[in-house]
């Protein structure tokens, strides 16, 4: 009893697009702690994901990290097939992949706004259909990463805002479409201290506007991440804002 309480997701094997770094590499190492084997995804940082797949081994589970660009769909349909074939089966999918970008309105240019909508909203959507048959064998769950910018409207990031509120919005037709066999449900951050000192003066003004009054850490999203893991088949279609009370 005390196993299954302490960690709740052995036997279960997760993927977690973009977990080499930051929110998701959180996500993953709490997945990790809770008994499951976990593939990770990166595209660039090779370096930071071979670290990453250390540290989750290190709870004693399977770990690998996976080359994947998420808005290619082979590169997608064969970063699946390769994690399934090191982990067995896939009970878990996490789209944390995404980018973020700071632009004026008046500024911001067709290929900045193709560009976020394929790895913010193209690519969940594509690692979502690639595993698809995969999580039905398995009657499995899929968490997308969406942002307290999806629900509220930021002036300077109008792309990145619409890329994440048509995340949510997909969170919603897939928990109907995919139901009952796959639960689907969304964590929505808000401003999360990461630790990057070029941002530091702009999350010390946020902190004083967040009813917390301080701003969220990377654990923080992580343990919603593992709330939904772990929740019940019955919870699906919710947006979960991690927002300290910013989005009130």
């Amino acid at each position: 009893m005390a196993e299954s309480t302490n960690r709740p997701l052995n036997g279960k094997t997760v993927l977690i697009t973009g977990a080499a770094r930051r929110l998701g590499r959180a996500s993953a190492l709490a997945l990790a702690r809770a008994g499951a084997d976990v593939a990770i995804t990166f595209r660039n940082s090779a370096r930071e994901a071979q670290h990453t797949v250390i540290d989750l081994s290190s709870f004693g589970v399977r770990a690998v990290a996976l080359r994947c660009d998420i808005t290619d769909q082979k590169s997608v349909r064969r970063t699946l097939k390769e994690a399934v074939k090191e982990l067995g089966g896939l009970d878990i999918l996490v789209n944390n992949a995404a980018n973020y970008e700071t632009a004026e309105f008046e500024k911001i240019t067709l290929r900045q706004w193709d560009a976020i909508f394929a790895s913010n909203t193209r690519g969940p959507f594509l690692v979502s259909q690639e595993a698809l048959k995969y999580l039905r064998e398995r009657r499995g769950k899929i968490i997308n990463m969406g942002s307290l910018g999806g629900l509220r409207p930021w002036a300077s990031h109008a792309h990145y805002c619409c890329s994440k509120a048509a995340v949510h919005m997909l969170t919603k037709v897939m928990a109907k479409a995919l139901a009952p066999e796959i639960a689907v449900n969304c964590v929505a951050p808000g401003m999360i201290d990461l630790g990057d000192k070029a941002a530091a003066a702009f999350m010390k003004r946020m902190s004083k506007l967040t009813p917390a009054r301080r701003n969220g850490t990377g654990e923080e999203v992580a343990d919603a991440v593992l709330f939904f893991a772990t929740a019940p088949h019955f919870i699906t279609g919710q947006i979960l804002a991690v927002d300290g009370g910013l989005g009130l």
